[in-house]
């Protein structure tokens, strides 16, 4: 299903797209953000709190093999990707906070992302290797750092670093998409209609759960569908990454199917919530008043 090009290719386009996210910072935007939290407060709970509830329950309710079960909750445990900061562009949202929240979320995801695993896991009677997980998530955080230590040394590097390395993230997404799904028609054809519901779902439910949970705290539209788009678009690279590099091939090939899928499908999925969200948003919207940002 995912074969040695694919997943060299998905190594590759992880660290361009972690190195890339790195260098659209500096020190000071996390100070900026650290002082009117609330966003980046939210999305978290968004992010690590609802996504993997979500996958969780999907797994219970549609009975998954244990295999693919698994991969569900690794996808659902992931933090936001580069993705989403595209579609918030898109969509007219709130592209600052966005990025913000995907590297909050990625960093975060060192400590929360295997506690979280292991909790949904053993609900589940599913093994989790988390020294493994913990080790490629600190292998993959280090291109964040040295991209901001690029755009800190030179901003002219760090902004080339930024483009070239989000537009090279675009093309191995539509490279991938291309090449896998005539490979694997054969695989699309012949997976259950509950596997389908689970990868497409996440997203749908996440997404939508997202925005109706920011804008019941009052956040400004623009910027409830910058945390709708965070908590719904997974690092779907991220977690076949993940995958890949710590189950043995047979098991991990069973595993992926689902994040697989999710990272399929999500783009379709976030395009419709993007043209929605983008008919509400208008650029010159005024702040609702007694709104958080």
């Amino acid at each position: 299903m995912v074969g040695p090009f694919e997943q060299a290719l998905l190594a590759l386009m992880t660290f361009v797209i972690m190195l890339a996210m790195g260098a659209s910072l500096t020190p000071r935007d996390f100070y900026v953000a650290l002082r009117r939290p609330h966003g980046l407060g939210i999305g978290l709970v968004s992010q690590y709190g609802f996504m993997p509830l979500i996958g969780f329950m999907l797994a219970a309710l549609l009975a998954m093999p244990p295999a693919m079960a698994l991969g569900l909750l690794i996808i659902a445990c992931m933090p936001g990707g580069m993705t989403s900061n595209i579609f918030t562009y898109f969509s007219k949202g709130n592209v600052a906070l966005s990025v913000l929240m995907t590297v909050t979320s990625t960093v975060a995801g060192v400590v929360l992302i295997p506690l979280i695993l292991l909790l949904y896991a053993a609900a589940l009677d599913l093994e989790i290797p988390r020294e493994n997980v913990i080790m490629t998530l600190l292998l993959l955080v280090i291109p964040v750092g040295f991209g901001m230590v690029l755009r800190r040394l030179n901003a002219k590097v760090g902004a080339a670093t930024e483009y070239f390395g989000s537009a090279l993230a675009v093309f191995f997404i539509v490279l991938l998409i291309a090449t896998w799904v005539p490979r694997n028609w054969a695989f699309l054809l012949g997976t259950s209609p509950s596997t389908y519901a689970a990868a497409i779902g996440l997203g749908v439910i996440g997404i939508s759960i997202g925005y109706t949970f920011a804008r019941l705290l009052r956040l400004h539209p623009r910027t409830a569908c910058t945390v709708a788009l965070e908590t719904g678009i997974q690092n779907g690279p991220l977690a076949i990454t993940i995958i890949a590099l710590t189950f043995p091939v047979e098991e991990a090939q069973k595993i992926l199917v689902v994040p697989v899928l999710y990272s399929l499908f999500i783009v379709f999925v976030a395009a419709f919530f993007t043209l929605v969200f983008r008919h509400s948003n208008t650029a010159g919207e005024p702040n609702l008043p007694g709104e958080l940002q």
